[in-house]
């Protein structure tokens, strides 16, 4: 042993672990273990998980199951985590046992030595297992922490960012409401279209994720804790449950409760996969506006170029003066990110053998991963996409009044078939349907005006 060592012992003897660390024998083994990724849990997992012990110690000390030193020491340990102390702390690997144990037993090494600390001369010391530990299993705490970690992260960042870029394509929509523009289906010209109806689409779909994420957090607020090691509640005080609940309740302002079924609660992940089903839903309108932004921003020459999307960094190390559509591009890659996540995820839940869903940490990751690039990309395309961009109203009037489907609106006059017929000659020619519609029927130009008005055409119905 180096002085930058020193021994620790757990159940299966003695190991060297860092004199630094606060951590104990189990985590380096883990560390040993796994050197998979080089990727820990994140940071709001890892509080989640100190947020269930501070709880843990609390409700332990009311039921007398626990004394008032050890408690007190542990809950301002936990304290300290919650607070973001002592981050690098907790080097285990995502790629781990799939019950997350290592990480459990992480957070409670770490903890003990705080509280041992905490502590200091007097004749009492805190234990990882007997009393951080006191009333929980990993089976229970790993399942509580993803679902806590997953309704503060939605609640705090997910929902907001969305919220926000909701009120922006409205914001939007309103200033471009004006402008009439050509539709397209199948990357073809159709019926015009207001921009403002456009953005409303983009806006509808936000509208909807947000619909869907909270219609799934009650179900998200439903918790492990007390299940114990296989949902039977073994070694756990009958109200520890209700109470702990309670606690992390009051901690957070969420409306936590028991799990119906413990043992459901252990030995599957629904939920999780229920809510990455939903970020998997949004991440498809994400993708479906981040291209949108990027056709209509395309060109500035030979492209669409119907608007000019926010100058924001050289586009081109060797072309001169290019600038391309960086912050679609970004969401668009979220999106892919996160699609590939909930695949994960869809996998990691059906891995939930008997008692215990043993693909945890992957799950834990992927989710919080997805809400995370979520929200911070959902800010970025409201902020510097959105908001910013600019309507280049010559690009599109020259291509609208050109555009033969507007004939489409002569159906209930002439038919379809002779409406057709003028189509044609007018896209052959490339000369604008007003004009080519009044050389080849009956109808005034007058009448042709009130018939073929591009934003008229916008409402729809009869003209």
């Amino acid at each position: 042993m180096s002085s930058q060592t020193r021994r620790e012992r757990d159940s299966m003897g003695e190991l060297e672990v860092p004199a630094s660390a606060l951590y104990g024998a189990q985590t380096q083994r883990a560390v040993d273990n796994f050197p998979v990724s080089g990727q820990p849990l994140p940071a709001a997992f890892i509080r989640a998980v100190a947020r269930i012990k501070l709880a843990a110690a609390e409700v332990n000390r009311d039921l007398e199951l626990l004394d008032d030193v050890r408690a007190e020491a542990i809950i301002k340990a936990a304290r300290q985590i919650i607070d973001g102390e002592h981050a690098d702390q907790f080097p285990v690997d995502v790629f781990q046992t799939g019950s997350g144990t290592s990480t459990n037993m992480n957070v409670n090494e770490v903890l003990t030595q705080l509280a041992n600390q905490h502590l200091g001369d007097k004749d009492v010391t805190v234990g990882a297992n007997d009393h951080v530990n006191m009333g929980q299993s990993s089976n229970d705490v790993i399942p509580t922490a993803i679902h806590l970690s997953a309704v503060i992260a939605v609640s705090d960042t997910l929902l907001p960012a969305l919220r926000h870029l909701h009120e922006v394509i409205a914001r939007k929509a309103s200033e471009v409401d004006d402008v009439v523009k050509t539709g397209r289906t199948h990357l073809m010209d159709a019926m015009p279209i207001r921009m403002s109806q456009e953005l409303g689409a983009w806006q509808a779909q936000v509208g909807q994720a947000i619909e869907r994420i909270e219609q799934v957090l009650p179900r998200l607020e439903r918790l492990a804790q007390g299940g114990t090691a296989v949902g039977s509640g073994i070694n756990a005080h009958p109200e520890f449950a209700e109470r702990i609940a309670d606690r992390l309740s009051h901690q957070t302002g969420h409306a936590f409760r028991p799990a119906e079924s413990f043992f459901a609660a252990l030995s599957s992940q629904d939920t999780a996969v229920e809510l990455s089903g939903h970020l998997r839903t949004y991440a498809v309108a994400m993708m479906k506006i981040s291209n949108d932004l990027r056709w209509m921003n395309s060109g500035p020459l030979a492209g669409l170029g119907e608007i000019e999307l926010e100058a924001l960094q050289p586009g081109s190390s060797i072309m001169p003066g290019k600038v391309n559509p960086v912050i679609p591009e970004a969401a668009a890659q979220v999106a892919a990110q996160v699609m590939g996540n909930d695949a994960t995820i869809g996998i990691a839940g059906q891995s939930g053998n008997f008692q215990l869903n043993v693909m945890l940490p992957l799950i834990a990751n992927n989710l919080l991963s997805s809400i995370t690039l979520s929200a911070n990309v959902s800010r970025l395309l409201a902020d510097k996409a959105i908001a910013t961009f600019n309507v280049r109203q010559d690009n599109i009037e020259a291509p609208l009044a050109k555009n033969p489907i507007l004939v489409t609106a002569l159906n209930p006059v002439i038919g379809y078939n002779e409406a057709a017929r003028v189509a044609k000659v007018a896209y052959q020619a490339g000369r604008p349907i007003l004009d080519v519609a009044e050389e080849e029927t009956e109808l005034s130009r007058e009448e042709l005006e009130r018939l073929l008005d591009p934003a008229k055409l916008t409402a729809g119905g009869i003209q």
